[in-house]
């Protein structure tokens, strides 16, 4: 019960104090006096300079009631403050605020759970009221810390811990609300703030049942749970509280999220951590996902010794973020993002064979169990390099393209970071096979207008690399990349498996014509991909799935890129296969020779009903009836069955089994093809990698490809014969040694105008340039007088030429060199 005073006394009060000592009632339980609390309010609008008063007087009341426990009193004290604060809204407003979160302050400090739920109340109320002119000394850091202190309460009663935590949260989000709407908003943006939120909210986001649930765009729970769940209350508090974040405090709000992640050990198993980013990445303006990507790559690096598992576990954390980024804006992190995922999957590498060698000779449970780890780091990174490139727009996709085969090792190749000889051959062969991977899913479903566009020489040239023809694995994919790539009107998937397509027509074949571009592209580079189908035929490890990736490999040429040109020089490969199984000069096992000879067959009865030539048909035809009858292992349906047998040997005379050239040169000559070429054997390119290569290719024969033009006619042809002598033979090895100096020299010139600094060149430059013309100087300052002659003369004057008659006196000057 309040102190009485005499009424002597009472009158000399201040007239505030006796308004606000009426709104008490004799017992608490009663309630606020109305009336008398409307005249309170009526004078604190009448009179606003009365307001901080009558606040300090409230809050002395307010501090004396805690003390003495009388709550009664408190909450009247708290609910006239909340009313006087929603009527009045002037300047002098600001003075009573002091007082007010003063009194708020004191029902937080104190012990008893039902004064800090009406404390919290209370600075809700005050959050949601919006103040006309800013104030710029009012500072929230006891706020911030009690509420987030009240977020982790630990009360032995689960419903009085309930409410407490649910009272910290809506403290929490009524200070991100008066903060942000505050001119001085970055205060709450600090790391020191943001370090007692953020926790503060995943700590209960943490109880989430249902993760799954929970994990898109923000949903809209019902009133009641959203109260009652402290869990979904944190959620909408976490997720407001990002969408209010600006491009220069988006960092201070995600970086706590990591040390909570790092602190509770939530990275393995990750789920959580998983469902945190994509609220974090549904939540944030999409301008600002880059930020986040940043943070993930920059937290990967901090953590690169962890084990396997916390590594992939914040790999697939990325993935996640990636894939939600990848729809909106990626911003400027498109490389970085490539650069450090390859950059990690080299230490995966590093320490998968690390562990390898450490284990030799003591094959231990927990030395292949840290291999399977790494091996979940790669695939996650691996995955997540794929995704990524494959939500690129196109131009984006290309670059990455060429980015990640640079990264690839090839034997001889300096341009790219991954050392083949630092790595070994099991670590190179491990980062080759990876990123071909990668490499794979960046490529799937792009469409260039081009093939030039698509495949680029520089891009072009180390894919096709002997080094990446090592084993089958290399081999397959790097025919799969070139499917995605070649393939412009998704043919591939009616062309899967090897068969002899009775018509094909049926597959309903989508083809435009051949383009200008595609045409120059196969003039350039045409014999590259023929010298890669040729020379990966004769590996000794094909399977069966390496058969089919150069069958669909040969038809994709032919439907994407093939003119009349070009369907010569793929007869001329598909016979040269042909004769190298028939000849056997590799040494190769019966059923690879079989498996190739299935696939000559397979590809020329697609070339022949793709160009409809009824005489070549035919003959196609005829063939693989009677190697139906006579010898079906040269057929795909048989030689790639389990269980199939396959002859001792293989007869050249038995003529009506194979593919005759003057058979197909009689068909194609009829039907106004240019067959001259056909005569010309097949014989692959020879290429300067394959002197590096530790491979057997084609550099370990000798063959001579003759080139017959169209042009030529018969009288025109001379015999150039010659006998082969030892002089003969040594004067050829000196041509040749003198041709490679040449091209040495020029490709030093080359890398020195490419490496060298600019200063460097100007100076030789100049140097050449004063030489050249003192010498110029020098020679025209004479005149040349010739003798006179009947039959003419020529005459040099400074500056001037005359030409009369010959002869012609030839001047040498060995020291001059013009450019």
């Amino acid at each position: 019960m309040p102190a009485r005073v005499c009424c002597c006394c009472a009158a000399l009060r201040p007239r505030y104090k006796r308004l606000v000592d009426n709104i008490f009632p004799e017992d608490p339980k009663d309630g606020l006096v109305k009336a008398d609390m409307e005249k309170l309010t009526f004078y604190a609008v009448s009179a606003p300079e009365k307001l901080d008063r009558i606040g300090a007087y409230l809050a002395e009341r307010l501090s004396r009631d805690v003390v003495r426990h009388r709550y009664g009193y408190v909450l009247i004290a708290m609910e006239a403050l909340d009313q006087l604060l929603m009527a009045c809204h002037s300047q002098s407003i600001k003075p009573f605020v002091e007082s007010f979160l003063h009194m708020v302050a004191k029902l937080l400090e104190s012990g008893e759970p039902k004064l800090q739920v009406l404390g919290t109340n209370s600075f809700v109320k005050f959050a949601n009221i919006e103040e006309d002119t800013p104030s710029y000394h009012r500072r929230y850091d006891f706020f911030v810390s009690r509420f987030s202190a009240m977020c982790h309460s630990c009360d032995h009663d689960p419903e009085i811990q309930n409410e407490i935590r649910i009272a910290g949260i809506r403290g929490i989000q009524g200070v991100v609300r008066k903060t942000v709407n505050d001119e001085l908003r970055a205060t709450i943006w600090e790391p020191q703030h943001m370090d007692k939120i953020v926790p503060s909210l995943l700590f209960n986001m943490q109880k989430i049942e249902d993760i799954d649930s929970r994990i898109g765009p923000p949903s809209s729970p019902p009133g009641r749970e959203k109260e009652e769940n402290p869990s979904v209350l944190a959620e909408n508090c976490f997720r407001e509280l990002l969408g209010r974040a600006t491009y220069g405090n988006m960092n201070n709000a995600v970086r706590p999220v990591f040390a909570h992640l790092d602190h509770h050990r939530l990275w393995d198993p990750n789920e959580f951590a998983v469902s945190c980013f994509k609220i974090i990445m549904y939540s944030i303006q999409a301008q600002y996902s880059h930020h986040v990507i940043q943070e993930i790559l920059g937290h990967l690096d901090v953590r690169k010794r962890d084990s396997p598992r916390v590594r992939a576990g914040i790999i697939q954390v990325l993935l996640e973020a990636v894939a939600i980024a990848a729809k909106g804006s990626i911003g400027p992190t498109v490389l970085e993002v490539f650069n450090t995922l390859l950059k990690h999957l080299r230490i995966s590498v590093d320490f998968e064979l690390g562990d390898r060698r450490s284990s030799a000779g003591s094959a231990t449970l927990s030395t292949s169990s840290k291999e399977s780890d790494e091996r979940i780091v790669q695939n996650a990174i691996i995955q997540t390099i794929g995704f990524f490139g494959s939500n690129l727009p196109d131009y984006q996709r290309a670059e990455i393209m060429m980015f990640i085969m640079t990264k690839v090792p090839v034997l001889g190749s300096t341009s790219q970071s991954l050392d083949p000889n630092h790595l070994g051959d099991l670590g190179t062969r491990r980062i080759q096979i990876m990123l071909l991977r990668s490499l794979l899913m960046v490529t799937s479903g792009y469409k260039a207008t081009t093939i030039s566009n698509a495949l680029p020489g520089t891009f072009l040239d180390p894919l096709l690399s002997p080094s990446l023809m090592e084993d089958s694995e290399l081999r397959q994919l790097v025919l799969e990349i070139l499917h995605n790539l070649i393939d412009r009107h998704d043919n591939r998937a009616k062309l899967r498996g090897i068969r002899i397509i009775p018509d094909v027509s049926d597959l309903k074949i989508k083809r435009d014509k051949i383009s200008r571009q595609d045409v120059s592209f196969m003039k350039k580079h045409g014999q590259q991909l023929y010298r890669h189908i040729y020379l990966g035929c004769k590996e000794e490890d094909n399977v069966q799935k390496n058969f089919e990736l150069l069958f669909t490999s040969l038809a994709l040429i032919t439907i994407e890129l093939a003119n009349e040109e070009v369907v010569i020089d793929l007869i001329r490969l598909a016979i040269a296969l042909q004769d190298m199984a028939i000849i056997n000069e590799d040494n190769l096992p019966m059923f690879h020779r079989c498996g190739v000879m299935a696939l000559v067959a397979a590809y020329l009865n697609f070339l022949s009903q793709m160009i409809a030539v009824p005489a070549f048909c035919q003959h196609v035809s005829k063939v693989i009836e009677t190697r139906s009858v006579e010898a079906s292992y040269f057929l795909p349906e048989t030689i790639f069955k389990d269980k199939c047998d396959l002859p001792k040997s293989l007869e050249k005379d038995e003529t009506d089994l194979f593919f005759l050239t003057n058979k197909i040169t009689e068909s194609l000559g009829g039907s106004g093809y240019n067959v001259e070429r056909l005569s010309v054997p097949y014989v692959p390119q020879v290429t300067d990698e394959d002197r590096l290569s530790r491979r057997k290719s084609v550099v370990d024969t000798v063959s001579i490809q003759v080139d017959i033009l169209s042009g030529n006619n018969a009288e025109d042809k001379v015999d150039n014969t010659e006998e082969i002598t030892f002089e003969a033979l040594k004067k050829a090895i000196d041509n040749n040694g003198l041709e490679e100096q040449e091209k040495e020299k020029r490709r030093l010139v080359i890398e020195k105008f490419q490496k060298a600094p600019f200063e460097e060149i100007a100076a030789q430059c100049e140097t050449k340039a004063n030489l050249l013309h003192d010498r110029l100087a020098q020679i025209l300052e004479l005149t040349i007088r010739p003798p006179p002659s009947p039959s003419g003369t020529m005459t040099i004057t400074a500056g001037h030429a005359h030409y009369h008659s010959v002869p012609v006196y030839e001047m040498k000057f060995p020291d001059l060199c013009v450019y």
